[in-house]
């Protein structure tokens, strides 16, 4: 018996490394729960290629637009891997811009808000002169397709 104990040591010390650690719970507020940024990215890669249904919530760090999109990150620097990217159609940009008085770009920089909707792990590819390649990163992205979906906090 006494051969045993450090044997049975050993086999509760692997034990207790296998055990998972559980994600941090969804923060909440009285708008009901949301995902904050990082939250969202690991759960999204877990899901891919699926999405995950949440509300999202995140300071605006920086904006942009490419190709009539519109682009709200939870990071100064969209191409960081805790980034959440908000990218919103130019149709529900419109009408975001018509409910706050001004195109989200200025709106919603530096802002806190919330975001309804996927957020989805999103194959981002690099172009040389003009021509995609095959290398590629991911980013997260939540599609706002109408502009009730985001609401300032």
């Amino acid at each position: 018996m006494k051969n045993l104990l450090p044997l049975i040591s050993l086999v509760f010390a692997l034990l207790g490394g296998c055990a998972s650690t559980p994600l941090a719970p969804q923060a909440s507020g009285p708008e009901g729960p949301w995902i904050k940024p990082r939250e969202a990215i690991l759960l999204a890669a877990d899901a891919a290629p699926a999405g995950v249904k949440g509300t999202f919530a995140m300071k605006v760090q920086a904006t942009g637009t490419q190709s009539n999109q519109t682009y709200l990150n939870s990071e100064l620097d969209y191409r960081d891997q805790r980034n959440l990217t908000v990218a919103i159609t130019p149709r529900a940009a419109q009408q975001l811009a018509r409910r706050l008085g001004e195109h989200p770009l200025v709106a919603l920089k530096g802002k806190d808000i919330l975001v309804r909707g996927a957020a989805v792990r999103t194959p981002i590819y690099f172009s040389v002169d003009g021509r995609m390649t095959d290398k590629y990163y991911y980013q997260t992205h939540v599609n706002v397709t109408h502009g009730d979906q985001i609401t300032v906090r």
